[in-house]
């Protein structure tokens, strides 16, 4: 059997991104998304969500390239002067592997973004990570650890089937197999952990870039099992997203989403909302 789930990331970074994701969840195929506790516009996301309560909510963990939740002063050894994680994904993962003090404060952080969820008072639907970070064995064992204190029962496991990819015209090669590989010891901890997880998903090679013509083609492609959509869609392009993601075409995945249902039906598959 085919099933696919159609999810959001980012969701709290900009209200541009939080229009986006409601308009897809209300006039769309949007079932999910994936939110910063600490963004800019998170205060506005949770508004949207309680104003919508078939859209399930979880967590998108930040440990790069982003806000965290507690104080720099706290957390030094993470976030600069103004509480940012930086974007250098080697150093990070070397400094969340190899240094204990480090890790005791990524521990902390952790734990307060997901208590940062439980305050808003929604359900917790599921967790991953910004860039995939969970992906980090490090990460990834905090994440279904502490995860599971707050109820945690679902995360996104980013197997990308590069087959499937190549069948709809990407072009793959030796890092995608090595990644798809990769994601196997992630899947691995969160059976450990009894959490459950999607067997496939896609939006990792045309990340910014899931557009209506590579969705049908996708759909057309969908293998069997769960598989796990992602998008990054908006509203419109503030200047958040031109600084942040300067080639994504936000609104263009939100079309997208808009109009998935559609190119379901064309396509000829079925498809479990």
């Amino acid at each position: 059997m085919k099933t696919v789930t159609f999810s959001a990331d980012d969701f709290g970074l900009s209200e541009a991104v939080n229009e986006g994701i409601e308009r897809a969840h209300r006039d769309g195929v949007l079932q999910a998304a994936s939110l910063m506790v600490a963004a800019p516009a998170a205060a506005d996301a949770v508004r949207r969500a309680r104003a919508n309560p078939s859209l399930r909510v979880g967590l998108h963990l930040v440990v790069i390239e982003g806000p965290a939740v507690l104080p720099p002063g706290e957390i030094p050894g993470l976030v600069d002067a103004v509480g940012q994680f930086p974007s250098g994904q080697l150093k990070l993962g070397l400094n969340y592997f190899f240094r204990p003090g480090i890790r005791r404060q990524l521990a902390a952080e952790i734990r307060a973004q997901f208590a940062a969820f439980a305050v808003t008072g929604l359900s917790l639907d599921h967790a991953n990570a910004h860039k995939h970070m969970h992906l980090h064995p490090t990460v990834g064992a905090m994440m279904l650890g502490i995860g599971r204190e707050y109820g945690l029962n679902r995360i996104r496991i980013p197997a990308e089937p590069p087959g499937v990819m190549a069948l709809c015209g990407s072009a793959t090669g030796f890092g995608d197999k090595v990644l798809y590989r990769w994601t196997g010891l992630l899947r691995r901890q969160a059976r450990a952990a009894g959490v459950g997880m999607n067997d496939h998903c896609f939006g990792l090679a045309w990340s910014g870039h899931m557009t209506a013509g590579r969705v049908g083609r996708l759909l057309a492609q969908l293998p069997d099992g769960n598989s796990e959509i992602y998008f990054h869609p908006a509203a419109w392009r503030d200047a958040t997203l031109v600084r942040l993601m300067p080639d994504y075409e936000h609104e263009a995945e939100l079309e997208a989403l808009l109009t998935a249902d559609r190119l379901a039906v064309r396509e000829g598959r079925i498809v479990s909302l």
